[in-house]
């Protein structure tokens, strides 16, 4: 019977355990919807001490002061693109999990991929510039420069 139980203990933590959430119970609103949005904003927000973590998986204690911060915002009336622009504004956009496309980060989304392009001309330019050089192992050596070798390896 013992054995039985702990199966079924041990097979129900398995089916049941779903990904974890470093949320507190304290931080949940209690309107399921506001809820919700703050759930949906937050996975787009970088915790700021993990690293490619978003701060509802966090457990740093800047993540939990995020949390509450988009909660507070949700509560006072703002809508999504606010909370998230207040965010942006009071920490960067390092804070975004998906970095926007513009202004200067729009050098740094271009940059890859032009120098891939450039390295790839210039490697197509010096295969076909190699083309045309002259094979001067194919012209051999002249007869002074014959003699002159066999008188190096003589020595």
């Amino acid at each position: 019977m013992k054995r039985l139980a702990t199966a079924l203990l041990l097979l129900s933590s398995l089916l049941f355990s779903g990904p974890s959430s470093a949320v507190t119970p304290s931080e949940v609103l209690d309107d399921p919807v506001l809820e919700a949005r703050a759930r949906e904003i937050s996975k787009g927000l970088r915790c700021l001490v993990c690293r490619n973590e978003n701060i509802d998986d966090s457990n740093a204690q800047l993540a939990s002061d995020l949390r509450v911060l988009v909660r507070e915002r949700l509560v006072a009336g703002d809508n999504d693109e606010e909370v998230v622009d207040y965010i942006v504004d009071r920490y960067g956009e390092y804070v975004l999990l998906k970095p926007t496309a513009t202004g200067a980060n729009l050098i740094l989304w271009i940059a890859g991929p032009a120098m891939l392009l450039i390295a790839a001309a210039v490697g197509v330019g010096y295969v076909r510039g190699r083309r045309g050089a002259p094979d001067v192992a194919a012209e051999g050596l002249s007869p002074e420069e014959e003699a002159r070798l066999k008188d190096l390896l003589k020595e």
